[in-house]
């Protein structure tokens, strides 16, 4: 690309040189961006896809108007903005997204790692435009904050009620969705296995109280039954005393 024919006032030659450079790497992945968000957009099956499908949309919106005042920052530096597919493939130091047509949760987690280096590369960039055009410097602060509050609303698709965000440990993007299949299977196994052992001692317990019922029962009964021969010995004992009674009245009347 061709160098700028003028500065901005105030600005020198060499620092503003320098800010088209910067920004004319921002204008080619901010266009590689919005592409990649609507191939997302175009390509997310499964659980969660019109939740996600719809999600995206918004953000290609926003990054094709970030890509537009970048690319006007660099027509206003006297430089000749750089919007053409050979531009893009001639700045990047990225590799093509890596997912076709895939899961909700494998294209977030795909996602999330390409936000982060968005995300970084920004940063780094702002922080050395602080030192030459606080201007550019202003706009990319701007633009970083929204894409760092979408890299959340990403995130919190993949995170669990134990803030691990699945995914996040790969190094690429295409490792990143696999481990959101995996994830399923061990990231909360443990849980899973504590609220199985809590079933299981739960209904031990139960069994347990039953088997006790069931053995108090027959105790009961015993108890029951103990007082009714109780009960029928007693009266054998006063019938005895009676007819003892009877036979003894009986021999005095004989002896008379």
């Amino acid at each position: 690309m061709a160098s700028p024919t003028y500065s901005v006032p105030g600005l020198s030659r060499r620092d503003n040189d320098r800010v088209v450079d910067l920004l004319q790497a921002r204008l080619a992945c901010y266009n590689d961006l919005h592409l990649t968000l609507k191939h997302v957009h175009w390509n997310v099956v499964g659980r969660n896809f019109i939740g996600v499908h719809e999600m995206i949309d918004p953000q290609v919106d926003l990054v094709r108007g970030y890509a537009d005042e970048v690319a006007e920052r660099i027509a206003a530096m006297g430089a000749a903005p750089g919007g053409r597919a050979s531009d893009i493939i001639a700045l990047r130091d990225w590799d093509d997204y890596s997912l076709g047509r895939s899961t909700a949760i494998a294209h977030l987690a795909a996602l999330n790692k390409v936000y982060d280096g968005v995300v970084e590369t920004n940063r780094s960039v702002i922080e050395e435009l602080g030192d030459l055009d606080p201007i550019s410097e202003d706009m990319m602060i701007g633009h970083t904050g929204q894409l760092e509050k979408f890299q959340w609303f990403v995130r919190a698709h993949l995170e669990d009620e134990y803030g691990e965000i699945a995914g996040e440990d790969a190094r690429t993007e295409r490792g990143a969705a696999r481990k959101t299949s995996t994830s399923k299977s061990t990231a909360k196994r443990t849980p899973a296995a504590k609220r199985t052992s809590a079933a299981k001692r739960t209904s031990a317990a139960a069994s347990s109280t039953g088997r006790h019922a069931r053995t108090t029962a027959p105790a009961g009964a015993t108890r029951a039954t103990a007082k009714k021969t109780a009960a029928k010995t007693a009266a054998k004992k006063t019938a005895a005393k009676k007819t003892a009674a009877k036979r003894t009245t009986a021999r005095k009347r004989t002896e008379r």
